[in-house]
């Protein structure tokens, strides 16, 4: 049976600045009835390695772990050495990974640049993905490629974002420390069906994000039009899982049939914390339908 794990999404820059620390977030992350945390590299804490071990010792210390450390490499540049700085700052994100005891560290392809082709862009994530995986093998950790939608700091979305694209790189990548980290609403984001996505990577799927999105206002052709600023546009909002636009029965239910077993992340609480506890009681029925013999 799948395992829940909460992330925390509406406070990510409070973490990251440190105007919010990583033990109020365990005070409320307790609350939700969760089996593990899912990690985020830049919280202003981490970025003492000394406090590592504290960290995992704190989790753990309220009956959970940490399920996996989400981070955002950006390798689609024409600079070598730029591609070359952001596979030293995986490997770091990776010794994190494995400090904390977490056996999933998400990977990126990076931005949707303009000039960066097709075929340059897929060489440039394969190659830098190959560079970080015995690092990771190393160390007990298993990389997660995103069908991602943007990072806060970016100013493009995610080059592998269409499915074309990342069926076609995921192809060129076969390593035992390798898989899949789905999220359907990135998939609804670019237009595509995330089923279809599912079709075509679920039996290389080890962890997901749960979310919902909706559209405040608009259409998705207004939300591509404003997509290359930084940032996530206005116009899209998070909310409720289980009341978007993503039906959980088909995606579980597929999930199922080929025996995922893996963490399920809830990626919610935006507009509240309240809607995180009502996303988590929705996700956790969902589970114990489609996986009735866990």
């Amino acid at each position: 049976m799948p395992k829940l794990a909460a992330f925390p999404k509406a406070y990510l820059d409070e973490m990251a600045d440190g105007s919010m620390t990583i033990e109020q977030w365990l005070e409320m992350a307790v609350t939700l009835g969760v089996d593990g945390l899912e990690w985020y590299g830049p919280f202003h804490q981490m970025q003492d390695e000394r406090y590592w071990p504290e960290a995992r010792r704190k989790v753990e210390d309220l009956g959970l772990v940490i399920s996996m450390m989400c981070c955002s490499p950006d390798f689609t540049h024409h600079d070598a050495a730029f591609r070359q700085e952001q596979i030293d700052r995986e490997k770091l994100w990776i010794d994190m990974t494995a400090a904390l005891g977490a056996p999933y560290c998400r990977i990126l392809s990076g931005q949707r640049r303009p000039d960066v082709s097709r075929e340059d862009g897929i060489r440039y994530t394969v190659d830098a993905i190959e560079a970080c995986l015995p690092h990771a093998a190393d160390r007990g950790v298993t990389l997660i490629l995103e069908n991602h939608y943007k990072d806060g700091a970016w100013i493009h979305p995610e080059f592998a974002q269409p499915i074309d694209i990342f069926v076609d790189l995921i192809a060129r990548i076969d390593h035992p420390s390798f898989g899949i980290n789905y999220d359907p609403s990135n998939t609804i984001v670019a237009g595509e069906d995330p089923l279809e996505m599912l079709e075509h990577v679920k039996h290389r799927v080890v962890t997901m994000h749960a979310s919902d999105r909706y559209l405040k206002e608009g259409t998705l052709e207004d939300l591509r039009r404003e997509e290359n600023v930084v940032g996530y546009a206005s116009r899209l909002s998070h909310g409720v899982i289980g009341q978007g636009m993503n039906d959980y029965d088909a995606i579980f239910s597929t999930l199922a049939a080929v025996g995922f077993d893996g963490w399920i992340s809830i990626e919610d609480g935006e507009d509240g914390f309240d809607q995180m506890h009502e996303s988590a009681r929705f996700l956790r029925r969902k589970i114990a339908e489609h996986w009735p013999e866990g």
